[in-house]
Order: structure tokens, then sequence, then C-alpha cells
């Protein structure tokens, strides 16, 4: 008995997997929708669920603390310096922008649009008067010093046995 008809996923080139899940079948592009709706219900929330083992935050950053400074790398592809704002508060950098839609004529887009906002509690030990944006090919680097005695203030602590 040959099983490979049996298995739901396509093996044969130019057929499609399940039948009514073609590119343009309902059923597919139902799925899509759904997936979609989920995404963007749990965006706000930093959970860490994952879809195809990327996180589901947005935008994606890099944090780097090298004891003299701390950079916030953040990626934003298709903005400008004018649609993000940053603010400093209390220890915590934010984050906030919009995204703008531009769906002239698409009747299907995977595109990411909306607000968004992300916050990082950078600690008690920045300096909120040396802090430095800048926004180049749609990256966003935000560098905040630490303060002169927080650089000296590190302690070797004995550990014991």
């Amino acid at each position: 008995m040959d099983v490979r008809h049996l298995v739901p996923w396509g093996r044969t080139k130019g057929a499609p997997a399940v039948p009514g899940m073609d590119e343009g079948g309902p059923f597919l592009n139902l799925h899509r929708e759904i997936n979609r709706l989920f995404e963007d219900a749990f965006r706000g929330f930093d959970l860490p669920s994952r879809r195809f083992g990327w996180p589901t935050t947005w935008p994606r950053v890099d944090v780097a603390d090298d004891g003299k400074e701390v950079k916030v790398i953040a990626e934003l592809p298709g903005m400008d310096e004018n649609d993000v704002t940053v603010t400093l508060r209390d220890g915590v950098l934010t984050l906030r922008g919009e995204k703008k839609a531009e769906n002239e004529g698409r009747d299907y887009s995977e595109r990411w649009y909306g607000q968004f906002q992300r916050a990082f509690t950078l600690g008690p030990d920045i300096d909120p008067d040396k802090v430095a944006a800048t926004f180049k090919n749609g990256v966003l680097t935000v560098t905040v010093e630490k303060k002169p005695e927080a650089q000296r203030a590190e302690k070797r602590i004995p550990i014991n046995g």
C-alpha cells in the first residue's frame, strides 16, 4: 500500500497540499487572518510567545552595557526619526512610535503597521543629562552614559564555600 497519498501535506510539485489551501484559497486566507489577529492582540504584552522561532515583540532591539554607558539599538525599517519618540524617566527608557499603513491597492499584506511601545529599565546608575539618540537607515541608537560614581562603585565580593 502506498501511504504517500494519505499524507495531508503536499509531496507533489504543483498541487496544493490540502484542497482549498492553495495560495488564494479561502481556508489559507482565514488561517492567516486568525494568526494575525492573535499576534496583534498579544503584541504589547511582551510574552515569550514565538511564531516561526522568532519573538513577536517589535521593534527588535539590542541592549549593551559596557560599564561606562548603556546602548539600546532598535531596528525600525520603513520609519524615520519623526515617527519615533524617545523618553527617559526615573531610569526607564521608553521608545514609542507609529508605523503608518501604506495599503494603496493591496488586497493582501503581511507587513505590520500600527503603534508600538517598548520600555527598558536602565537602573539608577545612569546620568539623565547625558543621553544621545541617532537615527540612520532605519536603525535607532540611544546611548545613555552612567554616572562617574557608578562606574567606580564596583566592588568584588568574596564567595564563601
